[in-house]
């Protein structure tokens, strides 16, 4: 008796002689569409039998065989299946997550920028020159000697105070700024 008189389901004890009848089989087949997924064949093992639950018209078919429709639904099933997998990103494990780099705060980035930038505007000409030569264009003391025509002395000296401003100027940022 396939039909359950009150749900309209298919009745249990058929539901049961046709998981086993056909499990094993069924089971083996999806195991093919899912590269060997056993996890996930098992999961679209169930749905089908699912489906045989909500459709016991299936049962009326007339065929001899339950077999060709029970992996008809079952591979429309994978293939359903592997559509929503691709149309979602990526799963990823929690311990991979652990491992990943925290994401960047490019506001606090662009906070950061503006406030070295006010800073080194707030320089003298003189040590704002300096600072570019030295920092910015990673010169060599000597180097930013012969740009900027002053004695390497003077470029270690105005490094030393323009720094020094910068890190008044920047004490909430905890830089170590060293001369």
């Amino acid at each position: 008796m396939p039909l359950s008189p009150t749900l309209r389901r298919t009745h249990p004890e058929a539901l049961a002689e046709l998981q086993r009848d056909h499990g094993r089989a069924l089971f083996g087949f999806l195991l093919g569409l899912t590269a060997g997924d056993a996890q996930r064949a098992e999961d679209l093992v169930q749905e089908t039998l699912v489906r045989v639950w909500q459709h016991p018209e299936a049962f009326a078919s007339g065929h001899e065989s339950m077999r060709p429709w029970l992996f008809t639904v079952a591979r429309r099933l994978a293939i359903d299946a592997r559509r929503a997998r691709l149309s979602r990103p990526q799963e990823v494990d929690a311990e991979d997550l652990e491992q990943a780099p925290a994401p960047e705060d490019t506001v606090a980035g662009s906070v950061t920028a503006i406030d070295v930038r006010r800073a080194v505007g707030s320089l003298g000409p003189e040590h704002r020159a300096v600072l570019m030569q030295v920092y910015f264009r990673d010169r060599s003391v000597a180097e930013a000697a012969a740009e900027l025509g002053i004695p390497a002395g003077t470029v270690k000296s105005r490094t030393h105070y323009a720094l020094r401003a910068l890190r008044k100027d920047l004490q909430g940022y905890g830089y170590g700024l060293g001369a």
